[in-house]
């Protein structure tokens, strides 16, 4: 919940006059009221544009929310769900982020699926058991994998200023591929891909970029700054 329509048509200028990677998706995921008209931008095929969250329900008395058709019509392509604010700001359960995964890609939406375990969880040895919980709702709820990425993303490093050492990322990133590709299929977790999201800037992210399994990153704060398109550059 940040910006306004004038710094964020600033922002989203900027980066279409930059010269980004081209191997790189990059999706901006402005508030729900400003989509639409960052979607009128001349954005070309440099960029496409997420909804930060939506509603499971097509339509009804859910005054406040938008529905996954409603996004769409903004000018939405993807959504992010299950993003730890939304699990413990706003108390969704497993259940009801399975549901929407689910409408949204029934609606022509690609998810961008969030999981990542609290400081606690960390420190009982609980991460892959909490990851795993978080990823089976999205997997009962997923037929196209090549319409998902996931975003692994430590609680604990959320806005705080502390980041996962690529060692720590590269390590959770190994074993989620690895389980996905035990109960999902292995062509699934060689080709989905899976970023890392957590206090990512432009000083840690080459870093980060050059493990095997990190694909890309889920940016918060820094993609309100310039450094953002040092971060999209990370693999040059």
């Amino acid at each position: 919940m940040n910006g306004s329509a004038a710094s964020l048509t600033d922002l989203t200028a900027h980066l279409v006059s930059s010269e980004l990677d081209a191997n790189v998706d990059v999706v901006i995921a402005p508030p729900a009221c400003y989509i639409a008209k960052l979607a009128q931008q001349k954005i070309g095929s440099k960029l496409s544009i997420s909804a930060q969250n939506v509603h499971e329900a097509g339509s009804g008395a859910f005054t406040g929310e938008i529905s996954c058709s409603m996004a769409v019509d903004c000018g939405a392509e993807y959504v992010i769900l299950g993003h730890s604010e939304r699990r413990h700001v706003f108390n969704e359960s497993n259940e009801q982020i399975g549901k929407k995964t689910g409408a949204a890609l029934a609606a022509g939406l690609k998810v961008i699926a969030c999981i990542g375990e609290t400081e606690t969880q960390r420190e009982e040895g609980s991460t892959m058991a909490v990851c795993i919980e978080q990823m089976q709702s999205f997997v009962s709820n997923i037929k196209d994998w090549s319409n998902v990425v996931i975003a692994y993303e430590p609680v604990w490093a959320i806005g705080t200023g502390k980041v996962a050492t690529p060692e720590i990322a590269q390590e959770v990133h190994h074993d989620l591929r690895a389980w996905i590709s035990a109960n999902v299929t292995p062509e699934v977790a060689e080709s989905v891909r899976i970023i890392y999201g957590g206090s990512v800037k432009g000083s840690n992210c080459k870093n980060l970029a050059s493990q095997a399994d990190i694909d890309g990153f889920l940016v918060g704060g820094a993609s309100l700054k310039p450094e953002f398109v040092e971060i999209i550059n990370a693999n040059n």
